[in-house]
């Protein structure tokens, strides 16, 4: 079968009216079960996979997708509305959109998600379609000693989100990085920091950490202090993204979108690592680098396409390679193994039509999530018109449904509770928790990869300088570490050059002798 033929095939099979159904069912239940707190997007394609058993294989494997692709974008809606995210792909998203909502400018940031989340998923689509031989022997050529070189480097990149706060930053990634020690070693199988739990055995769930962190200090702050400005009335705004906003973010989110494409095509990183390298490059090379984290577009725009960019190229191992890029692949790869598929590098030959069908199915599934998440913003609106002492208590209770609900623990439950206090005290000391965050779902990674290098090398630690790829990052780490050093003493130098703020008392009281 010629080229032409096979893609006239595919054609076929994507325009069907079942393929187009499901695409665009599985960007709605997507949306949906995103912006839930406490589902996430994996869970969504998880629930998905039975009812794709009877389906035809091109038209299960387009519902699955069309899932994982809504709940990506789902995640960013109580994100910015409720600061609670719908995924942990969000995580990064509350940084700057929750700060927009509190302005009122909710729908601008819910705007900016939806045209960052559909312009990376174009991007990361094309990455999968125009480079997956290519990305796919890169990712191949990763070991131990590479991914443990590239968590050091996303770990000093993510420093940068401290902004001008570095030491507590640090601080805070340091305390993050020890509680992802809890639980199981799983080199030698021995139980660490347990404190004779057996409910901790399993570690602390990653969803549990970010519901306590980012949903409860809100709602304790507003317990201990119900101030009037807590319980206004957030309204969404009648701003809408403009085209030079737009135009002004591109850079940002193409920069976002190929971060995402790079980084999903190594299997193991995930979405949420992304968001946060793609949000920390756009702060590094913002002119409004002051503004973020206090409602700046652009970290909406930076942290979306970081996140929707991995959607894509997670595709690129497990179709060229028959290996998972994440999570949510790896489920997707049951749907290819339940109609007899095998994906892998005889794929491309074998069913030419099906990959080329699910390629075209990818870039529809682009304008649905436009399409269908302009409609789920104009529902979902009504959220920032509740006034703050009927939100929270909601909220509070969403938090405990779905931590609850991952493991049916009221263990997690109480987890979240405990992170909740820790999170209002970071907030009070002033220590940025998206530090804390990044580290905690890093700190895994980087200490299995370690052993598991050590164990390669008998503790050589030449191991961790082998080959082009650990070489390169370690000079991007020294890099990236001299150019935050370098930031931070600027700024402390600036700080004491600057004139002394007059205090409110004296200029008030000039006011009243005038």
């Amino acid at each position: 079968m010629s080229f032409l033929d096979t893609l006239l095939e595919a054609l076929s099979l994507v325009t069907q009216s079942g393929s187009i159904l499901a695409l665009a069912i599985g960007v709605v239940i997507g949306v949906i079960c995103g912006a839930i707190p406490g589902m996430s997007a994996t869970m969504a394609v998880a629930l998905t996979l039975p009812f794709t058993f009877a389906l035809e294989p091109v038209v299960g494997i387009l519902l699955l997708l069309g899932v994982y692709k809504g709940g990506i974008f789902g995640g960013s809606i109580p994100a910015i509305l409720i600061k609670t995210p719908g995924t942990p792909a969000s995580s990064a998203t509350i940084l700057d959109g929750h700060p927009m909502a509190e302005n009122g400018q909710a729908g601008k940031a819910l705007g900016m998600a939806l045209y960052a989340s559909c312009t990376a998923d174009i991007i990361s689509n094309l990455a999968l379609i125009l480079f997956a031989g290519w990305l796919a022997s890169f990712a191949m050529g990763f070991g131990p000693p590479e991914f443990f070189t590239l968590m050091v480097f996303s770990l000093m990149i993510i420093a940068g989100i401290s902004g001008d706060q570095l030491m507590k930053g640090l601080v805070a990634a340091v305390l993050g990085l020890l509680l992802a020690t809890v639980g199981l070693d799983l080199v030698y199988g021995t139980d660490r920091f347990i404190m004779g739990n057996v409910n901790l055995m399993g570690g602390l769930n990653f969803i549990v950490v970010l519901i306590g962190l980012f949903a409860l200090p809100e709602i304790i702050a507003f317990a201990i202090h119900p101030s009037d400005k807590h319980g206004n009335v957030r309204q969404l705004g009648g701003e809408h993204v403009t085209f030079g906003e737009y135009k002004r973010c591109f850079r940002t989110i193409c920069r976002g979108g190929v971060i995402g494409a790079i980084l999903g095509s190594i299997p193991g990183i995930g979405a949420a690592p992304s968001a946060f390298l793609s949000y920390s490059e756009a702060r590094r090379k913002s002119p409004n680098k002051a503004n973020f984290g206090k409602g700046e577009i652009e970290g909406v725009a930076a942290s979306e396409a970081g996140n929707n960019g991995v959607c894509g190229s997670t595709l690129i191992p497990l179709l060229a390679l028959g290996i998972p890029g994440d999570v949510v692949t790896a489920i997707i790869i049951g749907a290819f193994m339940v109609h007899g598929i095998q994906p892998g590098p005889l794929l491309f030959q074998d069913h030419g039509s099906l990959v080329y069908a699910l390629f075209m199915g990818l870039i529809l599934s682009s304008v649905f999530l436009l399409f269908f998440g302009s409609f789920s913003i104009r529902i979902f609106k009504y959220i920032a018109d509740v006034p703050k002492s009927i939100l929270l208590p909601a909220v509070l209770i969403l938090c405990v449904f779905g931590s609850y609900a991952i493991n049916n623990s009221l263990f997690d439950v109480m987890v979240m509770f405990a992170l909740g206090w820790l999170g209002y005290f970071l907030m009070r000391l002033e220590i940025p928790a998206a530090p804390f965050l990044i580290a905690f779902i890093l700190g895994p990674l980087l200490e299995d990869n370690f052993r598991q290098s050590m164990l390669m090398s008998n503790g050589n630690f030449e191991i961790l300088f082998r080959g082009w790829i650990t070489w390169g990052f370690w000079i991007l780490t020294a890099v990236t570490l001299f150019c935050l050093i370098k930031s931070h003493f600027a700024t402390k130098k600036t700080d004491s050059q600057s004139p002394p703020k007059p205090e409110a008392g004296n200029n008030l009281k000039g006011e009243a002798l005038s």
